[in-house]
Order: structure tokens, then sequence, then C-alpha cells
């Protein structure tokens, strides 16, 4: 019944939604080039052949896909591979990163028109659905038309266990979809079955396989050169309020520290100038690194895919949204490459991995922004106390990292069978 008044809603909302999507453009946050595609209308063909789709929620989720989507195009031969995002910035990365033999899309709005015009036309064999960012149009009409889906690295907190049991039904339903559902520990598991799932196990988190970040080797080499000699603290993926607090922590430290370079990462790079005002108003100088301005006592990187360059430039480093009500982001990325990892109380979106790092020595979490300074200040004044976290970081990401061959494996049963039929 709910499902059924969320479909009806969508369809009448069809002028609000083109609104919402205009809107968003304006904003930079849809591609005005592709903007016929989260309408569901492709503008490249369908190939024949068996095609896997992969849906992931955002950059994160999108690049942990690609070791797992690698080796399933090296072991299933003739396997095209679809993988669809909603955001711009995903868009992007998929386009330089995705592996010959794949490509991307946009993810239609859950607009029960716009999904059955994306289904008509790419008409998916196989979906692996990752994490659990549920649409329920598009999940109905896969059902509906006996597409065999997988949910990978589901996630259920306390919290969407609460909120779903209200609506036990709708969730059974959608949750009916897949024939396999990877959980990332066993609580999660156990929730996901007690709200009508099925066939669920408990499988290595798909982040751990992600691969290394990049960086351009010219790029490493100027940014080391301008930083020689200086201590540095990197704040990763910052949202607002942290950027502020990045900028008093500075202040702190440099009285003690007085060749201190703070380099702030925003996780939104249009803030870039936001920031810049922040340290202004401080009497802090900050460079912007999208106007070509040398660091100073602060640089702030307003630039997309550079966070790999600046995890080898910077091994201190704070982890964004976990000093605000954003859940954190992921210490997997700086682990990969040793850093010595320092984030807050709100790691709610990483509880597993955050239990990984924690248990393994492997980073440090304080409880708020006065902990943070007083442990940045030990780490600066002795590193070698603090290199042993680093070191665990990178061993604890390395033991993980054989997830994609684990995870991959597990969907051979349902590639095996495209094989055969094609």
């Amino acid at each position: 019944m709910l499902l059924n008044v969320y479909k009806a809603m969508m369809q009448a909302g069809t002028p609000l939604l083109e609104a919402y999507l205009k809107k968003r453009e304006t904003r930079g946050k849809e591609d005005p080039a592709r903007a016929h595609e989260r309408r569901g209308r492709a503008a490249l063909p369908r190939a024949p052949g068996a095609l896997a789709w992969f849906h992931a929620a955002s950059v994160g989720e999108s690049l942990s896909l690609l070791a797992i989507i690698s080796r399933v195009l090296e072991t299933h031969k003739g396997l095209q591979v679809m993988v669809t995002t909603g955001t711009v910035a995903s868009a992007r990365l998929m386009a330089d990163r995705l592996p010959a033999g794949a490509f991307h899309q946009y993810m239609p709005v859950d607009h029960p028109s716009w999904v059955a015009t994306f289904l008509d036309h790419w008409r998916p064999d196989f979906v692996v659905w990752s994490e659990s960012e549920f649409w329920p149009n598009m999940l109905s009409a896969i059902k509906s038309r006996g597409i065999p889906a997988v949910l990978m690295n589901a996630r259920m907190s306390q919290g969407s266990f609460r909120r779903w049991k209200w609506a036990k039904g709708a969730i059974a339903e959608i949750l009916s979809v897949f024939s396999l559902c990877l959980a990332q520990n066993a609580a999660e598991a156990s929730r996901l079955e007690q709200l009508g799932a099925k066939n669920v196990r408990v499988a290595a988190n798909v982040k751990y396989a992600a691969s290394h970040l990049p960086a351009d080797d010219a790029k490493l080499a100027e940014m080391q050169a301008q930083a020689a000699g200086r201590k540095t603290i990197l704040w990763a993926s910052t949202h607002a309020g942290e950027e502020k607090l990045a900028i008093e922590t500075h202040a702190a430290l440099r009285a003690q520290f007085p060749d201190l370079l703070t380099i702030i990462v925003p996780r939104h790079a249009p803030r870039g100038q936001d920031v810049q005002a922040l340290a202004q108003q401080q009497s802090i100088s900050a460079g912007l690194r999208s106007k070509n301005e040398p660091p100073r006592d602060i640089y702030i990187a307003d630039t997309m895919g550079e966070l790999g360059l600046f995890y080898r430039l910077c091994k201190t480093v704070v982890v964004g949204g976990s000093f605000a009500d954003i859940g954190g982001h992921n210490p997997i990325e700086p682990g990969q490459l040793g850093c010595v990892i320092f984030y807050g109380p709100q790691m709610y979106n990483f509880i597993t991995i955050n239990e990984d790092f924690l248990s393994a020595q492997a980073a440090i979490q304080v409880a708020d922004g006065h902990a943070l300074k007083t442990k940045l200040a030990e780490a600066l004044a002795a590193p070698e106390t603090f290199a042993a976290y680093g070191d665990n970081a990178q061993r604890l990401t390395a033991e993980k990292s054989v997830a994609a061959a684990a995870l991959a494996s597990m969907l051979d049963p349902w590639l095996e069978k495209l094989a055969v039929a094609a």
C-alpha cells in the first residue's frame, strides 16, 4: 500500500521533479549535457550481449566497486558492465577510472516512467546494488521484470532499523528484490533479516577492495618542494563548521610550531573561497589551489580528485565529517598510504570500519576539538611515537584488500549463468 502511494506521488509530481532537477543544474549538481539520463533516456546504444549493472550511491561507493568490476570483467569475458551513480563528481571519476568493458550512466530519478524508459533501453541481465540507498520504483521494476539482483555492502543502522519497523511491509517488499544480501557485520545482518531480507550473509566491506587513490607525480613533487621543511596537517573532506575548527587548531598550534602548514580539502570544492574568507577573518593567510596560489599558513585544496596527492604529501590526517553530524568519511584511503589518522566522535557511517581501525590501533579517535588539538600537538612534537598508527593502518588495509576477489566470487553463480545464456 505504502509503495503504491509513493509511486502515485512520484508520477503526479513530474513538474516538481523537473523543477528540482533544473534547480540542481543551476547549482552545478547536474550535468546539462547528460540531463536526459536523469530522466531515463540514454544517448548510448545498448550493445548486444549480457549486461551486468552495478549501482553505487556516490563517489566513495563507486570507487570501492572498481576492483570488483575489474575482476568480474577479467573472469567473465564478453560481459559488459554498466555503472550508475547520481552525482557529477562520481561521473567524472568513473570516466577517468573505469576499466575497458565498463561504462557509466547517471541513475534516473525514481519516477515510474523514467525508470521504465531506463530499463526498457538497457535491459540489464543482472544487478548489483551497493550499500543501502533504496529507490522503491526502480527496485520494484527490477523485480517485476525478473532481473536477478544482489545487495552488496548492505547497511542497516540501528536508527534506520527503528524507522523501517514502522513500514515493515514496504521494506520487506523492497528487500525481496535481492536474491542475496551481503551485510557489513552480524548486527546489520540481523536487522536486515528481521525486516524481511532473505539469504543474508556477512561479507567483507567492499571499501577495503578499492585501489589506492592516484596522484600526479609531477604535481606531488611540486607540492613536496613547496612544503619542504614544514610540519603539515591535512584535513580531508571537511564540512561546514569543521573548517572553522581546522583554522582555530592551526592558530592554537602555530605558537609551538611556527612553520606549521595546514592543508584543508573541503568535501565540496566550490566552498573553497568560503573557507579562505574564514581564515582571513582570523588574520590567517590562506592560499587557494584552484587559483594557483602558493601554500601560506593554510592551503585550501579546492580541487577535485587530488586527495591521493595530499595523502602522500602529508602523513598526519584529520578525517572530516567526523566533527559534524555527517557520520564521518572513509579512513581506508589514508590508511592504505600509511597516514597517521585522527577523527572525531561522529563515525556512524563507518561503524565496522571504525571498529577495525581502533582495534588494530590504526587510528586515533578523539571526543572533541580540544582533545584533537592536544593529540595533534603530541604527534607534531614526537612523530616517531605515532608512526606505528600509520604502519598499522597500512597493514590492516593490505590484509583486508583480498575482499575484492572474495566478493566478486560471490557474484559468480549469476554471472556464470549469463555466460552460458550468451
